[in-house]
């Protein structure tokens, strides 16, 4: 049955769609939205070499003398095998799960599959200041030393002596950046870098003020959905932080799942820069042991967080 236009609705007026919510992509996003859509795109439409053509040609061919002649369905050609497993076992199997995986899901979960299957698009010019801009702040506190890595179990030994680092700059000197944090979030392993800790100006508060730092390549204020997505990674760095403070760290767990050697012997260009920093360790269970002792003696971060905004423009 046909409505009549007695029945259709009122049409909306001005101030009605004035109303409706509206967010602006950026040229970054809309970069990063068109590179998983060009390889969605091209994934779905495989180039064939000429003998690839000619076997796919003959395979319709034979698909369809078989339906025109009768034959039975198990004379088809197979279907292709959908893959099986979710993108966290397929993709984060014995590797930690990032913060930014989170926060890169909650932006946009298609986008986030398109770069798990694809590959991440190549960095624009936004992205490339940003990082610049990123190094700059972390120079400013931190001095960097070039180490030789040569197994997973060196990778991580060099990853707890970067965070006992920042801690005791962070308790000596009133801030550190770049400070690596590592726990376990719903049973699944979690890793993060943190841009900022700083303590309170007013020197009374001994709970570190945690600060993420995003730049901005045009000076213009973060939309809503931005700072959300800010707002959940800050979020995520606490709760890495304050369990390291307070909860007993899973050591025999840790090395189960990633698969290390606790009694691995390090080089001597690791064990030199172990004892630079007033230690003595000669495996990754040493090591472990000055972080766990390190995580024991901070204070847990305060319950305001900050997100901070500065421009990545020369």
């Amino acid at each position: 049955m046909r409505s009549s236009a007695a029945d259709a609705p009122p049409p909306a007026t001005a101030s009605e769609i004035g109303d409706l919510p509206v967010e602006i992509v950026s040229d970054e996003e809309m970069a990063l939205i068109e590179a998983a859509l060009s390889a969605a795109a091209a994934a779905s439409r495989p180039v064939l070499s000429s003998a690839a053509a000619r076997r796919a040609v003959q395979l319709s061919s034979c698909a369809a003398y078989s339906a025109a002649s009768g034959g039975d369905i198990e004379d088809s050609p197979p279907l292709p095998t959908p893959r099986r497993g979710s993108l966290l076992a397929r993709f984060r199997d014995r590797r930690a799960l990032a913060v930014t995986d989170i926060t890169a899901t909650e932006w946009c979960d298609k986008q986030q599959e398109f770069v798990l299957e694809h590959g991440k698009p190549e960095m624009t010019q936004a992205m490339k200041a940003g990082s610049e801009r990123h190094a700059q702040l972390e120079q400013e506190v931190i001095e960097r030393v070039e180490v030789t890595i040569r197994s997973a179990e060196e990778s991580w030994a060099v990853k707890f002596m970067n965070f006992i680092v920042g801690a005791n700059q962070l308790m000596l000197e009133g801030i550190t950046r770049e400070i690596p944090v590592i726990g376990v979030v719903e049973g699944s392993w979690m890793i993060g870098v943190i841009d900022e800790l700083r303590m309170p100006p007013d020197g009374i508060s001994v709970h570190p003020i945690l600060v993420d730092t995003k730049t901005r390549y045009k000076p213009t204020v973060p939309l809503e959905a931005q700072k959300r997505n800010g707002r959940l990674q800050v979020m995520c760095y606490k709760y890495l932080w304050d369990n390291l403070i307070s909860e007993k760290f899973p050591a025999e767990n840790f090395f189960s799942y990633f698969d290390l050697d606790p009694g691995y012997l390090l080089s001597d260009d690791i064990k030199q820069y172990i004892r630079l920093l007033g230690l003595n360790a000669k495996t990754l269970e040493d090591v472990l042991k000055y972080f766990k002792v390190t995580c024991h003696t901070l204070p847990r971060s305060q319950e305001q967080l900050l997100l901070s905004v500065v421009s990545s423009c020369k």
